[in-house]
Formats: C-alpha cells, structure tokens, sequence
C-alpha cells in the first residue's frame, strides 16, 4: 500500500482526496475540524492527525510518528477577499498568506524529509494563480507563490516529482461563500478524479476545467495594459 499524507482533509478537495485514496492506501488525513478527523478514522485505511498547519510545533508534533510517505498532498488552504484595495486590509492579507503560503514551508520543512526516493510531492495552488483578479489581492498573491514554489522545487528535487494543482471553481464549503458567479464550476468528485489521474500520471500541471484554465492560460499571454482593461469588465 502507498502511504498518502493530506492537509486540509477535511472539508471539499482534500477530503475528497482522502477518501479516494482509502479505498487502496494508507492515507493520513490532517486537519483541525475534530469531528471530521473522526468520521475520516472510521475508515481502517484512514490515520486522522488533529494539526494547525499555520504552527510548525503543531505539525511536527502531530506527524512525529509518520515514516516513509509515497505522496505528500499539501491542499490546505483558505480564501478572503480585500473589498476596498484602497483601505487595504493587512491582517486579512497576513492571515491569507500564512495559511496559504507560509504554512507550506512549515509542511515542507517537517514532512518533505519523510518523502522516499521516487515520490511525489504535490502543491495545490488555484487557477487564479494565472491572471490578476479583482479582490484577490491576498487570495491571488498567496497562491501565484505556491506555484512559483512548486515549480521551483520541481528544479531542485531530483528524486522526488513534484506537481501543481491549478483547479478551476470547484463546489466546496470555501467557494460557497463567493458571492459572483463561477463559470465551469465543477463538483468535488469531478475535482477529485482530475487531480488523482494527474498524480498518478506524475504530471507537472494538473490543470481543469480544460476549457476554463486554458481561457485563463491564453489571457496570461495578453499585454498587461490589455489585460487591465478587460479585467475593468470583470470588475463591473
């Protein structure tokens, strides 16, 4: 059996994940919300470990007893918007940051040492990664830098692969708060079955919606000044 460890198991992509990966291997799920952990344990395949993510003591304690892992999956991750860029909120952006962010490194540092010659290291990032959006100031910063992490650690891991995820809107508890539309918004199992083909075929970019991330792909391509100007429209 392959050992799996998951940050953010559970809620939407991650617990998706984790219950994908319990039907052949040994998954540790992580999270904060106690009550899931417990639901997520009553499966013989599923290890719950209670962690904040945004405490490396935390981390280390809680994975102290973890060894050898095939694939590490670092999805935790939260979602604020700035309303009003001018009276810039810095307490939102820190908070987005540090769960988005910062606490990959934390992961990093305790987890990617138990990662075995030949596994995999996976990142999820998000799709607004590609263009700048209206209000994603903390939310897009935070994940155009995870990207930026993976693909650079892609560079420096010779033994481990190393993937990125950048989803489209994906129906989960986080995205239910949005208060805009989400064109090509896809269901977690979708979400689920996108990223666990990507993993298993070690792909660099685990990318989908195709038909959404790659709109967003091309208009990454456009002049900033054009770009700007769209994004007005979007804005509107």
């Amino acid at each position: 059996m392959k050992r799996v460890l998951i940050t953010g198991a559970t809620s939407g992509i991650g617990r998706g994940l984790a219950e994908y990966y319990a039907k052949h291997s040994l998954v540790y799920a992580c999270g904060r919300n106690e009550k899931v952990l417990g639901q997520l344990a009553k499966d013989e395949n599923i290890i719950a470990l209670k962690l904040d993510v945004t405490k490396p003591e935390s981390i280390a304690s809680a994975c102290e007893a973890v060894e050898d892992l095939d694939i590490l999956i670092l999805n935790a991750g939260s979602c604020e918007y700035i309303d009003d860029a001018k009276h810039f909120d810095g307490a939102l952006f820190k908070r987005v940051i540090e769960v988005n962010l910062l606490s990959l490194g934390y992961c990093l540092e305790v987890l990617l040492p138990k990662v075995v010659s030949g596994g995999q290291l996976v990142i999820v990032s998000s799709s607004a990664a590609f263009v700048p959006l209206p209000r994603a100031q903390a939310y897009g910063a935070s994940k155009a830098a995870a990207s930026y992490l993976a693909q650079s650690l892609a560079i420096d891991l010779e033994d481990i692969d190393v993937s990125v995820v950048h989803p489209g809107f994906v129906e989960t508890p986080l995205t239910a708060k949005n208060d805009f539309p989400m064109p090509m918004s896809v269901s977690v199992e979708q979400a689920t079955k996108a990223i666990t083909h990507g993993i298993s075929k070690r792909h660099k970019d685990i990318h989908f919606p195709k038909k959404f991330t790659l709109i967003l792909k091309l208009l990454q391509l456009l002049p900033i000044n054009l770009w700007l100007f769209l994004s007005k429209g979007i804005k509107r």
